[in-house]
């Protein structure tokens, strides 16, 4: 079992930044694909970024390219996701998810969630 709780979300302008963070706790962290998804209201959760366990390789959405970066510190249990030069189409609540799989860009593919943090970025 792994539990996650996200922080950092919160209200920004639009160009702002910020920075989020998932604490894990319970199985190996190192062990586990890192991903952080987004569910705006009326519509599906997305993918935004993820990062493989091992090799550490990152994955993207296309619209977040350039803007966000996906980190993780093995030591501390924690998952980042910064972000820049944020738009308001990125507001939404941002949950964090771990899978034991490589290259996992589903949601059905992650066993394990947090509760989610919300941004919400004004124009």
């Amino acid at each position: 079992q792994v539990h996650l709780v996200e922080s950092g979300g919160g209200l920004v302008q639009a160009g702002g930044s910020l920075r989020l963070s998932c604490a894990a706790s319970g199985r190996t962290f190192s062990s586990y694909t890192m991903g952080w998804f987004r569910q705006a209201p009326g519509k599906e959760r997305e993918f935004v970024a993820a990062i493989n366990w091992g090799d550490s390789t990152t994955y993207y959405k296309d619209s977040v390219k350039g803007r966000f970066t996906i980190s993780r510190d093995n030591a501390k249990n924690t998952v980042y996701l910064q972000m820049n030069s944020l738009k308001p189409e990125d507001t939404a609540v941002y949950y964090c998810a771990a899978s034991p799989q490589q290259m996992v860009v589903t949601t059905t593919r992650y066993d394990y969630w947090g509760q989610g943090t919300q941004v919400t970025v004004s124009s």
